[in-house]
């Protein structure tokens, strides 16, 4: 038992490690994945708001030698930041813990601590909690939070918020114990809080939300005066000096021009721009309706986050941690209320990560509702072991109800579609498309760190509105606009006033926009095979925002539309790829399916156009081998006698 005491903490946290390390994702997952592994390993520049200290620390990791490939490496640095993180929140559960006031219980049992009541003449005592009990009490809390769905998902895949739970979980640590010191005025870790603040700030922007909380628990310990005004002056000081230290890399960066470079950060305006998120702010503050949308969600999604088990304690602890510590509870209650109603403003669809600092007060506050139990079960005269079996029973629910959602050991979906959608094009073409969430952002990192299929130029029809992207474009092929520069010249100058927030020609600005699609696919044909995604056929072209040259016609190749100068007959490639489905899956790997799917189907049709019956055979037999789930349409089956 000795070694328990002394080395709990270092135990459990490698025992978190091992379960993070073993649901790791082996490769590129979904949204940002593939670019935020490129950009630390390369390195380049993220998108907004840029991440330099993620870049910074990602491209270190990535220098030690290690027997595994690159992406696995980066996915294996957020499993060490988010088991740093539990770690940092089980020792400030600990030290909450460890001093807590027990409760009175009504008993006639226990002698000792006995005291009567002067309104009844039944006993009470307070229920001495041993300090093994305490560490249960702790390492539950801390089980809480590291088996939540979304804390537990960010540690299986390179991601910004894994660093930003380590920095968020050290600063609540620090204020913590400055609260805790009574008596003690512990300035140089006031400094050093605002070391991390600044560390955060030039990892992830959301640590503002810890800032409400922070400032009521600087003038709960330090009051009022002439003497914390100056305080606050120098921590600011030191605050700013170290986001500036950081920002100041992108620049830097920037100017060399690297392979990725959003938001091309090289002069005031394009840093501001970028730091501030600009392209971003559009889904912020946007609606009520939205607000309340999100804000309900969030709440509908606390059972699948933590089990209602856990939702059970959590209430019982807003009782016991107000009673027991007001101060802290306040602090802790600001944190989550005004993350929650800031992150339910912000209307995009993965939004969960926003919230994680309102799931680190909901996993305090059940660690308070377990306290309360566990001095239930004590004042029953049951034994300690009682506590530890009702700990491994919660623990192990919360386990058993995320880990197939959360683990993503067999997740292999992203890295088999882009390779594949990639080796399917020609020699020396160009993708039109917007699927930055399924192959685009994981081509950042096979085409530049494995080196995938360079000849291939993959453009993204969304970033085509922005300035900066024209830059990364030209920078990495230089023919590309050749023929069409004054169009491209034209968009930018309309461009400008739009990104300044100045009154622009919307009108004009389309236009351009649209003439600049059409002129990629005009000007490089014959240069390049062109491709065309399947999501800008059904919509933009649907809807006759985008077309292609007069003459030119789409043919189903695969898993993108070939564009084409006739109506002759054009093969393709045997559909022999193999795509690994996980078999839970969500809407990312459903959305892949579906469009692989359809594409099969685009093309067995067009083999049925012309007549070529063995060859529609071939796509057909591929839909029903390979995804029964999809029946094939009625008319197609008759067709193809199937």
């Amino acid at each position: 038992m000795k070694l328990f005491y002394k080395y709990w903490l270092l135990i459990s946290t490698l025992v978190v490690f091992v379960l993070y390390f073993f649901t790791l994702a082996p490769t590129v997952v979904q949204i940002d994945s593939g670019e935020l592994a490129a950009i630390q390993i390369l390195p380049g520049i993220a998108h907004p708001t840029g991440y330099p200290l993620f870049t910074l620390a990602g491209y270190l990791f990535s220098l030690i030698p290690l027997p595994i490939s690159k992406i696995f490496q980066m996915n294996l640095l957020a499993a060490i930041y988010c088991t740093a993180a539990y770690a940092f929140f089980v020792a400030t559960l600990y030290m909450l813990i460890k001093n807590n006031k027990s409760e009175s219980f009504e008993k006639g049992s226990i002698k000792k601590g006995k005291k009567e009541s002067k309104y009844s003449n039944k006993q009470t005592a307070e229920i001495e909690i041993p300090l093994f009990v305490k560490i249960i009490i702790s390492l539950f809390g801390g089980l809480t939070l590291a088996l939540s769905r979304t804390f537990w998902l960010q540690s299986t895949s390179t991601e910004v918020y894994s660093l930003h739970l380590f920095l968020l979980n050290v600063i609540l640590y620090l204020l913590i114990r400055i609260y805790s010191e009574s008596g003690k005025r512990l300035t140089s870790l006031w400094y050093l809080v605002a070391i991390m603040f600044g560390l955060a700030f030039a990892n992830h922007m959301t640590i503002l939300m810890l800032i409400p909380a922070t400032v009521y628990i600087f003038f709960a310990k330090e009051k009022f005066g002439k003497e914390q005004s100056l305080l606050i002056a120098k921590l600011s000081s030191v605050f700013i000096a170290v986001i500036g230290l950081f920002y100041s890399l992108l620049p830097i960066l920037a100017s060399t021009k690297p392979v990725l470079n959003w938001g091309n950060p090289v002069n005031l305006e394009n840093i501001i721009r970028h730091v501030s998120g600009k392209q971003y702010r559009v889904w912020l503050f946007s609606s009520f309706d939205a607000a309340k949308k999100q804000f309900i969600n969030y709440f509908a999604s606390l059972p699948q986050e933590f089990g209602f088990l856990v939702l059970i304690l959590i209430l019982l602890g807003l009782f016991k941690f107000y009673k027991t510590n007001k101060h802290i509870f306040i602090f802790y209650g600001i944190s989550f209320l005004f993350t929650v109603l800031y992150a339910s403003n912000y209307d995009i669809h993965d939004i969960d990560t926003y919230y994680l600092l309102a799931n680190i007060s909901l996993s305090i506050f059940a660690a308070f509702g377990f306290y309360f139990l566990s001095e239930l079960l004590l004042s029953k005269n049951l034994p300690t072991v009682t506590i530890l079996i009702a700990a491994l029973v919660l623990s192990g629910y919360q386990l058993f109800f995320n880990i197939e959602e959360c683990s993503q050991k067999n997740v292999y979906i992203f890295e088999d579609y882009t390779k594949e959608l990639i080796n399917s094009t020609d020699k020396n073409s160009i993708v039109l498309s917007y699927q930055w969430d399924y192959f685009i952002s994981a081509s950042y990192y096979y085409q530049n760190v494995e080196g995938l299929r360079n000849d291939v130029i993959i453009i993204d029809k969304e970033l085509l509105r922005r300035s900066w992207y024209y830059d990364q474009l030209k920078n990495n092929n230089k023919n590309l606009f050749a023929g069409y520069e004054n169009d491209i010249n034209q968009f930018l100058t309309a461009l400008t006033p739009f990104e300044r927030d100045e009154i622009y020609d919307a009108q004009k600005l389309e236009h351009f926009y649209q003439k600049i699609m059409t002129n990629i696919v005009g000007y490089n044909f014959g240069k390049n095979t062109i491709y065309i995604a399947p999501e800008l056929v059904e919509n933009e072209m649907t809807r006759g925002q985008f077309s292609l040259p007069e003459g030119y016609k789409l043919v189903p190749d695969l898993f993108l539309f070939k564009v084409v100068n006739s109506s002759n007959y054009y093969p393709a490639k045997d559909p022999d790829f193999v795509v690994r489905f996980p078999v839970i899956k969500n809407n990312y790997h459903s959305f892949i399916e579906n469009i692989v799917v359809k594409m099969l189907i685009y093309r067995t049709m067009y083999e049925i156009q012309y007549d070529k019956i063995g060859r529609a055979k071939i796509y057909a037999n591929k839909i029903l081998n390979d995804f029964p789930g999809y029946p094939l349409p009625p008319d197609i089956k008759k067709k193809l006698s199937l």
